[in-house]
């Protein structure tokens, strides 16, 4: 009776053991296999077949992990205080890099994301931080790259998503950009007057040259002022309009 519950037991025992070394991989996933303790190879993906406390296996996501940088406090180059997160894009190429080299690849690109971030936006400006965002995304995914590498990760891309500033930087920029704005509008005034004082000499030239062009407009400036309701008009009367009329009566 006893040999038989003991001949059962050892059944069971080899029936775990038998459907441990057994694993199955997705299309998406690596086993990364050690065998006592040493790495032995990547299997996968699909059916996986393991010696049974030999070998031991690591599972190894390759899918694009999407990772949230916190909030940073960020020091730009001119002394301006902001807060900035990003979004990180990155997947695994080399499971057995992303196993052996780092203890938790995930951990560690978040961490280094975040020093990363911080170095490189520290040293662009406040102006550069709002409006050279794709420049300083490229920065940054270059830069962590080239440190991931040697842990079997790809880094695709690196967005940042909010520069948070406080109320009096707030007020600041608002009241830059509205003096900016009244510069512009400056500007385009006084372009304006530069072209129409240009139009005017043009004019006053053409008309000297030519006499008859000047009365003629003169002529259209009184028809102007008769249409006034003004009772009485009061104008000068050019000496070339009575050159004519003395040189017929003589």
């Amino acid at each position: 009776m006893f040999m038989q519950m003991g001949f059962g037991a050892v059944l069971i025992v080899l029936a775990m053991l038998l459907l441990s070394a057994f694993r199955i991989l997705r299309e998406y996933e690596r086993g990364v296999v050690f065998q006592l303790g040493r790495f032995w190879q990547v299997k996968g993906p699909g059916l996986i077949l393991l010696i049974p406390v030999i070998q031991q296996m690591v599972r190894v996501d390759l899918r694009t992990v999407v990772l949230d940088v916190p909030p940073q406090d960020v020091i730009t180059r001119d002394n301006v205080s902001v807060k900035v997160n990003a979004v990180l894009y990155f997947r695994v190429l080399d499971p057995q890099k992303a196993i052996i080299q780092v203890e938790d690849f995930l951990v560690a690109t978040s961490q280094l994301a975040q020093t990363t971030l911080r170095a490189v936006l520290g040293k662009h400006e406040l102006d550069e931080l709002l409006a050279e965002r794709e420049q300083l995304n490229l920065d940054i995914r270059q830069v962590l790259d080239a440190q991931t590498d040697a842990w079997g990760i790809k880094v695709a891309n690196v967005e940042i998503k909010h520069v948070d500033l406080n109320e009096s930087m707030v007020r600041a920029i608002a009241r830059q950009a509205e003096a900016e704005r009244e510069r512009r509008a400056k500007v385009i005034h006084a372009e304006g007057e530069l072209q129409a004082s240009e139009k005017l000499m043009q004019a006053a030239q053409m008309l000297s040259k030519e006499p008859g062009a000047m009365q003629l407009r003169y002529m259209q400036t009184l028809g102007m002022i008769a249409g006034d309701k003004s009772s009485t008009i009061v104008f000068p009367l050019p000496v070339d309009l009575l050159k004519g009329l003395v040189d017929r009566q003589k």
